[in-house]
C-alpha cells in the first residue's frame, strides 16, 4: 500500500477581497487596517514560509508553502486545505492539526478581527477537520485495516472507475486508481467545502431552535411581571441581532454553492467527480433554502415577541406615570388651599423641615408605585398555536 498524501481542512465565507489581504499580509508583513505591527511581525514569523504565489485558475487560491513541507491552499471563497505528502499517517495529521490551529487560525482571525463580529453563539464552535488519506492503488483488505487502526468504522463508501472513497467518522480514505493529482485534490477540496457548509447550515438550525424556546418559554408562562418584561426585552434585542447576523451569512451561502458546483462542471477532467457530488450539491442548496425559510420565521417571531413585551412594559409606564400625576395633583391642590386660609409662611428651620419631609413623601410615593407596577402581572397576549395537530387528518 502507498500512502501519497493526508490533509485537512475547512471552510467559512470569504470573498476575493479577503485573498488580496491575505497575500498582501505575506507580501508586507502589515495590514492597513489599525492592527498592532508587532503582533503581524510575529504571526508572519510563526507561519515559516517557503514560499508563496497568487495562481488564477476557475477560482483564485494563495499556494503556500512552509519550510516543513506543508502545502495549503487558500481560496477566494474561504476553502482552505493544508496537504502533506505522507509515510507517518498518525504523525503527519498531527502536524497538521498543529499548524492550522497554532499558526495559521490565528493569524487568519486577528486579520479579519474587525468589521461585522461571528455571533457569539457560533465563536465557540469548534469544527473537527475531516482527515482525508490519499493511497495509491490500495486492496480493500489494506483500506479496512487503516480503518481499525484509527478505530473508525466504515460508513460509506463511493466506487468509480478512476479512484474509490472509503469514509469512518472523521476519516476518509481515497484510493486513487487512475485519476490526476488535480482530480484527486479537487475531490477532497469539494468533500471539505460540502461537510462545512452542511456542518454550518445544521449549527444555524439548531440556533433557530434554541432561540425559539427561550422565546416559547417566557410566553408560556401567560402572565410576566413588568420589571421581567424590561429584561426580556433586552435579551430579544440581543436575538434579533444575532438573527440580523445569521440572516445575511445565509443568504450568501447560495453564491458559494454555485461556484463550487460550476467548477465541476467547468472541465470534462472532473466529469467523474461532478458525477459523484451533484446531488449532494442539489439536496445542499435544498436544505438552504429551508433554513433561509426557518430564519424569515424566526425573525418574525422575535419581532411579533418584542411588540408583545414593549405592551406591556409601557402599560406598566403609563400606569405609573398616571397615578404619579394623581398624587402630584392633590399635593398641588393642597398647597394652593393653604395659600388660601393661611398666611404666607415665613422662612424658618420648621418651614424647611416641613418641606424636606414632604419631599421625601413624594419621593418615597414615587419608587413604591413604580416598585408596584413593575411588580404587577400582566397578560401576554398573543395567537396561540395548537401544536398537537394530527397532521394526518
Amino acid at each position: 500500500m502507498k500512502i501519497k498524501s493526508v490533509s485537512i481542512g475547512g471552510w467559512f465565507q470569504r470573498t476575493g477581497l479577503h485573498l488580496f489581504e491575505v497575500y498582501d499580509f505575506l507580501c508586507t508583513q502589515k495590514s492597513p487596517l489599525a492592527l498592532n505591527e508587532k503582533k503581524l511581525i510575529k504571526l508572519h514569523k510563526g507561519l515559516n514560509i517557503k514560499s508563496f504565489e497568487l495562481k488564477v485558475a476557475s477560482i483564485e487560491y494563495i499556494d503556500l508553502r512552509t519550510k516543513n513541507d506543508i502545502q495549503i491552499k487558500i481560496y477566494e471563497d474561504g476553502l482552505i486545505v493544508l496537504q502533506k505528502l505522507s509515510s507517518k499517517i498518525k504523525k503527519d495529521i498531527e502536524t497538521l492539526q498543529n499548524y492550522n490551529e497554532k499558526k495559521l487560525s490565528p493569524i487568519l482571525q486577528y486579520l479579519f478581527s474587525l468589521g461585522a463580529p461571528i455571533p457569539k453563539e457560533l465563536v465557540n464552535v469548534k469544527s473537527i477537520y475531516p482527515y482525508f488519506v490519499v493511497l495509491q492503488k490500495a486492496k480493500e483488505k489494506e483500506i479496512d485495516k487503516l480503518l481499525s487502526d484509527f478505530k473508525q468504522a466504515k460508513t460509506f463508501e463511493v466506487h468509480k472507475k478512476s479512484f474509490e472513497i472509503y469514509r469512518g467518522d472523521k476519516l476518509y480514505i481515497v484510493n486513487n486508481i487512475s485519476e490526476t493529482d488535480e482530480a484527486i485534490g479537487r475531490l477532497i477540496e469539494e468533500r471539505v467545502f460540502i461537510r462545512e457548509f452542511k456542518g454550518q447550515i445544521h449549527r444555524y438550525l439548531n440556533l433557530h431552535r434554541i432561540i425559539w424556546e427561550r422565546i416559547a418559554d417566557v410566553k408560556e408562562q401567560k402572565k410576566i411581571y413588568a420589571a421581567d418584561a424590561e429584561r426580556f426585552l433586552s435579551r430579544l434585542e440581543e436575538y434579533k441581532k444575532t438573527i440580523n447576523l445569521i440572516e445575511t451569512r445565509i443568504n450568501q451561502m447560495g453564491f458559494y454553492l454555485h461556484t463550487r458546483s460550476g467548477i465541476l462542471k467547468s472541465k470534462e477532467s472532473f466529469r467523474e467527480l461532478g458525477d459523484a457530488f451533484e446531488f449532494k450539491y442539489d439536496t445542499m442548496e435544498n436544505t438552504l433554502k429551508y433554513v433561509r425559510e426557518i430564519w424569515v420565521m424566526t425573525e418574525n417571531y422575535v419581532n411579533s415577541a418584542i411588540e408583545v413585551f414593549s405592551e406591556i412594559q409601557n402599560r406598566g409606564t403609563s400606569q405609573s406615570v398616571e397615578s404619579l400625576t394623581i398624587i402630584t395633583s392633590m399635593g398641588v391642590g393642597g398647597t394652593i388651599m393653604g395659600l388660601f386660609t393661611k398666611e404666607l409662611p415665613t422662612l424658618n428651620w420648621t418651614g424647611i423641615i416641613y418641606f424636606l419631609i414632604l419631599v421625601g413623601i413624594g419621593y418615597t410615593a414615587k419608587k413604591l408605585l413604580r416598585l408596584f407596577y413593575k411588580r404587577k402581572k400582566y397578560e401576554i397576549q398573543d395567537v396561540e398555536i395548537d401544536t398537537n395537530i394530527d397532521w394526518g387528518k
